[in-house]
């Protein structure tokens, strides 16, 4: 028996860029722990399984990390909408929506080729000495930020929200230790390219994620960790992020966020391509 699997660089601009997903398609009827260990296989951030559904209910997605499931993540999103609506659908429609242990999340096809999903609210946690997380990155206090805080932020997964001051200290970052649960995310306002506002590096080794190389989720917590905190000077954005230029895999993710009336708007988007089709052979 086999199964199909797909490939996908996900918030890539250009090839071998982004992040790699790897999908496998029909797996309704394969248990939690052979998921997991296909996940090692690949051994990418993170691997989806489309295990049922449809485009009028949704499509039913399991993700794995080499380390275990998620109930949420970013690009698996991004890139099983991407291929559910060429493989399932018509292939024209403009909303595909995903049923993940979060619950449904959309996923809007932009005519510019951006896909653009909805994360759910922010919900802003504890908020971290500068002194102990300048530690655990291996900088000194007078990188991180002083006028905004370091906060955990889920807007599904939680994360540690860093600010930074400099493009500098971004790369000068050798993580410690790993105290910080699902990830920790620095960032800095300077981006690797002219069209982008943002840099940043998500670091997760308890999920055996080292650095990851563009996390739709951890930069959906910043959207509303920017306008939360008016990091820009108003409660809306409108920003481009880069993120693992680092390893050498350049990413571009699109942030669009704002707060109305106490009330949160998240959106995170970026481009999918499809570079592998493959049989898995159970």
């Amino acid at each position: 028996m086999s199964r199909t699997f797909y490939i996908t660089e996900v918030f890539s601009e250009a090839p071998y860029g982004g992040n790699q997903l790897a999908t496998v398609l029909d797996a309704s009827d394969m248990s939690m722990n052979e998921m997991q260990k296909i996940a090692r296989g690949f051994n990418f951030s993170e691997t989806t399984f489309i295990v049922g559904g449809n485009h009028k209910d949704g499509f039913d997605v399991r993700i794995f990390t080499p380390a275990g499931e998620l109930p949420f993540a970013g690009h698996p999103t991004l890139g099983s909408a991407y291929l559910a609506r060429q493989l399932y659908c018509r292939g024209d429609e403009s909303v595909v929506q995903l049923n993940l242990g979060i619950g449904p999340i959309p996923v809007t096809f932009a005519d510019d080729d951006v896909l653009w999903m909805k994360q759910k609210a922010p919900v802003f946690g504890d908020i971290i000495a500068r002194e102990q997380v300048a530690a655990t990155l291996g900088l000194s206090v007078a990188d991180l930020s002083d006028t905004n805080p370091c906060q955990y932020v889920s807007t599904g997964l939680e994360f540690l929200i860093v600010p930074l001051v400099s493009h500098s200290a971004l790369q000068r970052i050798k993580i410690q230790n790993d105290d910080f649960g699902h990830g920790l995310f620095a960032f800095c306002p300077q981006g690797y390219t002219a069209n982008q506002q943002i840099s940043a590096r998500m670091f997760a080794a308890s999920l055996d994620v080292i650095e990851d190389p563009a996390t739709g989720s951890a930069n959906g917590c910043l959207a509303g960790y920017l306008v939360e905190h008016k990091f820009f000077g108003d409660s809306a954005v409108d920003v481009r992020v880069g993120q693992g230029y680092e390893i050498a895999r350049p990413s571009t993710l699109y942030l669009q966020a704002r707060k109305s009336d106490g009330e949160f708007d998240v959106k995170v988007g970026g481009k999918v391509r499809i570079v592998a089709q493959g049989e898995w052979k159970l």
